[in-house]
């Protein structure tokens, strides 16, 4: 029987980790090797060997009802889209809201995880950690989850860039970047159109000489502030949107995509691939503070070479945006199995090929959408199963999966050594939620609440849904997903004005049409068999069975 959990970490994943092993009645113990709480949120000017590292005027990308957790909404008097230092600050009224920080032991580093020598029998770990003096203690512990993150070891690929040795002037990974200050009146080439990519690009741009921003396959460029100023993941991060992206035609939704992000300016002009949210960048490019440039070629002095032959010479900075590696250095090589470019976890989560499903890999997974909901419901998961509530299948079964994961990722995602943990955010949460056995049933809603039913069809998928039934059922989830646009909306206010209608007699009957359709389909499913047509309609209208 699972008592006692290590908890690695004391991130946004580990301490939502905290929280759930706390609501199944089990004992956990954080080792953080920092003296604070945030993980990748705590800002230090200097960056540190081994941790996360974000720059000064980081602003997070996805909006305070998407990313906030599931029983625990963020102040309606905080900006949509929060400043690093403003998030760090929420994680400390969660912190305190729920009582954690008792169970951390903070600047305790972790050396080694390893199985026990009658682990075949009991499932244990010996945790060895070392705090600030260097002196070493040794733990037992029944089971161990693991929120170490994936952004501490960055990529600099060196060898990749001919010619990088004669390089006269400075070259640094973003993981270094904390702010413009000695980009002043410099030539800087940024490596890499990620997000980080893009907002050095930008931030530089204010007062560098000229930014050139490469990149080896292009990007759509999103902006964060959608139709009527709604935040874009509001917006479209729905449901019934969701569920239109799986019965709609595939050319038809990329089209429709297309035309959406080209009414800003021509992608085309930037080849396109990968997603990138930033507001400022086209404006940058269209105004040439941003100058984009394809992928480098080689480097020979001061001169950067790129692959169309174009050539800029006295270059002075180079940054490398280029992403991070992934490692679990305190963990023997053969608990974690490989599985393509990635770790191949049963559903991101459990290692397929232990004895015992006594460890855990929680918030190591990335999507378009936050990772705090979706690390909260991994942990959710996590501690069921550690309490017995809930098995996880055969060995065989849970390495069948996993390869069959990978094959997916391969062929929906550009994936490679640097980002093979890519998924659908709404079906990976939908998934988890099944597992955990509070996945919001609309068939259910239709009929018993329609209200909400029409809020969670039509609305964000916000993390309230997952409360709304089932284990850790939170009593105040309705009213938060009934609430949810009013403190979106909080910041905005100054003044009272009068409302208007939100849409006209025929789009609130049009609307009317399509949830009754969406209703009616799944009451069909209660009596007959579904058509072919409306199968994956229906699997998210129902709840998945045990």
């Amino acid at each position: 029987m699972v008592r006692t959990v290590a908890v690695i970490g004391a991130g946004p994943s580990g301490l939502t980790s905290i929280k759930s092993c706390l609501e199944e009645g089990l004992e956990p113990t954080c080792f953080e090797s920092s003296d604070d709480i945030g993980g990748l949120w705590k800002f230090k000017e200097v960056s540190e060997p081994n941790r996360a590292s974000i720059y000064r005027s980081l602003t997070i990308n996805i909006s305070k009802e998407m990313m906030c957790f599931s029983d625990f909404p963020i102040p309606a008097d905080y900006p949509n889209y929060m400043h690093h230092s403003r998030i760090l600050q929420y994680f400390r009224l969660y912190a305190e809201h729920f009582k954690l920080l008792q169970h951390i032991r903070f600047q305790t580093s972790v050396r080694s995880v390893r199985q026990r020598p009658d682990f075949s029998h009991s499932g244990r770990w010996e945790v060895v950690t070392e705090n600030r003096e260097g002196q070493e203690e040794r733990h037992m512990f029944d089971s161990v989850i693991v929120c170490s993150g994936h952004y501490s070891y960055p990529h600099l690929p060196l060898k990749d860039f001919s010619g990088i040795e004669s390089f006269e002037g400075k070259y640094f990974h973003s993981w270094d970047y904390k702010g413009p200050e000695d980009l002043y009146g410099k030539r800087v080439v940024v490596i890499g159109i990620g997000n980080s990519g893009g907002d050095i690009a930008v931030e530089s741009s204010r007062v560098a000489k000229q930014v050139y921003l490469s990149t080896r396959r292009g990007a759509w460029v999103i902006r964060v502030l959608s139709d009527n100023g709604l935040p874009v993941d509001m917006k479209y991060n729905t449901r019934f949107v969701h569920i239109l992206f799986q019965l709609l035609p595939v050319n038809w939704l990329s089209w429709f995509g297309e035309k959406k992000l080209n009414a800003m300016y021509d992608h085309t002009m930037l080849f396109s691939t990968i997603p990138v949210i930033n507001d400022e960048l086209p404006n940058k490019i269209l105004t040439g503070g941003v100058m984009v440039k394809p992928n480098v070629q080689q480097i020979r002095g001061s001169s950067v070479v790129f692959e169309d032959g174009s050539v800029v010479d006295k270059v002075d900075v180079i940054v490398f945006a280029t992403g991070y590696n992934y490692d679990f250095p305190f963990l023997p090589s053969n608990v974690m199995h490989k599985s393509g470019h990635r770790v191949g976890l049963y559903k991101h989560v459990f290692p397929p090929t232990l004895e015992h499903p006594t460890m855990a890999v929680v918030g190591f997974i990335h999507a378009l959408g936050a990772i705090m909901p979706q690390a909260e419901m991994q942990s959710r998961w996590v501690t069921r199963v550690f309490k017995g509530h809930k098995k996880l299948p055969s060995n065989q079964a849970m390495l069948k999966a996993v390869e069959y994961d990978t094959k997916d990722m391969d062929k929906n995602y550009i994936v490679s050594k640097l980002v093979p943990l890519q998924v659908d955010f709404v079906s990976y949460m939908d998934d988890i939620a099944g597992e955990v056995g509070v996945r919001p049933s609309l068939a259910w809603l239709f009929f018993t609440d329609y209200p909400l039913f029409k809020r969670v069809l039509w609305g964000p998928v916000t993390a309230y849904q997952y409360r709304i039934t089932g284990p850790g059922k939170w009593s105040g989830a309705r009213q938060a997903i009934f609430t949810q646009f009013e403190r979106m909306f909080q910041p905005f206010k100054t003044r009272q004005v009068e409302e208007k209608q939100g849409c006209s007699v025929v789009g609130r009957l049009l609307k009317l049409s399509l949830t009754a359709m969406v209703g009616g389909a799944a009451a069909y499913y209660f009596h007959l068999q579904p058509p072919s047509s409306l199968t994956y309609l229906l699997s998210k209208l129902t709840p998945q069975r045990a």
